[in-house]
């Protein structure tokens, strides 16, 4: 195969990548089930999970077999996530817990147990491991499994990837190392103080102004190609920053959908944006090594790598800022 038919089906790779269902790219938030034992003998029950594209996910949480089935329930729609709340008569000493379903999805669900001896326990469940027993000993650190779901949230997260995309598309090398950087402070800082509850936005604006970043940056570099200037191509650091805030808003919704487990809230937190930071570094260090793989070969780098990219950003930017106002 010739050079320049490896880097056009490259690019045809790149494209089908971030077109394939972009929408899934959220169903990595994960869902949480929090089980309280009290002291007439019965559970009270919280079970949480992210709303795609308005539907839930198929998938539900089982409980042991001496559980005995609700009375009622009662449920509350948050716009991102649906909560279900029930009280039944059980134990947390033996059995099961399985969340049926979760071996088709691509999320994970944390499960806090709190006994009546003041006791608690946490384990995390992916679609690979779906099930604990109550008579296993254990669990996983409260904290420790925040530093996964950060990365994931942010490879996984196609509107995050784009936009650091358009950065580097926008920026010359010798700058990247600082504009990365200022968009790091940027959504460190906003995730930080949402997470704690200091301050907090509804999602649906976030997400499409998380869309318009996009779509912003896309027509910056247009701007810079033609040889126009503005502030965003000058000090593309300062619009990193300040859009860097914006996503912080967006990678808080992550953590608003489990909370943050209670003794160990800033270290769950510094494991989140960690794994955030992971992710980032990952996608720049795949993006620059692809780049210079393929400036190694004979051909128009402008043509078969510049251009298809700023075209995937500006065309995603777009379809994400449409599909969040309409739908």
């Amino acid at each position: 195969m010739s050079p320049f038919s490896s880097a056009r089906w490259l690019a045809i790779w790149l494209c089908a990548l971030f077109l394939v269902n972009p929408a899934s790219a959220h169903e990595i938030r994960p869902a949480a089930l929090e089980l309280t034992e009290q002291a007439d003998g019965n559970v009270a029950v919280i079970w949480k999970q992210p709303v795609l594209s308005g539907r839930k996910l198929r998938m539900r949480p089982i409980l042991p077999a001496q559980c005995a089935p609700p009375d009622q329930t009662s449920q509350e729609f948050t716009g991102t996530a649906t909560i279900e709340s029930w009280q039944t008569a059980c134990r947390l000493d033996q059995g099961e817990i399985r969340i049926e379903g979760l071996e088709q999805t691509l999320t994970d669900v944390f499960v806090r147990l709190h006994f009546a001896d003041g006791r608690e326990q946490t384990r995390l469940l992916r679609p690979a491991s779906t099930a604990f027993s109550l008579n296993a000993t254990g669990g996983n650190s409260p904290a420790s499994a925040y530093l996964r779901i950060g990365a994931e949230h942010m490879l996984f997260g196609w509107d995050h990837l784009l936009f650091v995309l358009g950065l580097l598309l926008l920026t010359p090398v010798r700058k990247i190392l600082w504009v990365i950087s200022a968009f790091t402070a940027g959504h460190s800082l906003t995730l930080a103080i949402t997470a704690l509850g200091l301050f907090r936005l509804p999602s649906a604006p976030v997400e499409l102004l998380i869309a318009l970043s996009i779509f912003f940056l896309a027509v910056e570099v247009v701007r810079k190609q033609v040889g126009k200037t503005s502030l965003s191509i000058r000090q593309p650091w300062m619009v990193a920053a300040g859009f860097g805030l914006l996503h912080g808003l967006g990678f808080a919704g992550a953590l608003a959908d489990i909370g943050l487990p209670k003794g160990q809230e800033i270290w769950a937190l510094l494991l989140f944006n960690l794994g955030v930071e992971i992710g980032q570094i990952l996608f720049v260090a795949a993006v620059l090594s692809g780049y210079w793989l393929i400036s190694r070969l004979p051909l128009d780098q402008q043509k078969w790598l510049a251009r298809p990219a700023l075209y995937l950003v500006g065309a995603m930017g777009a379809y994400f800022t449409m599909t969040r106002i309409f739908i």
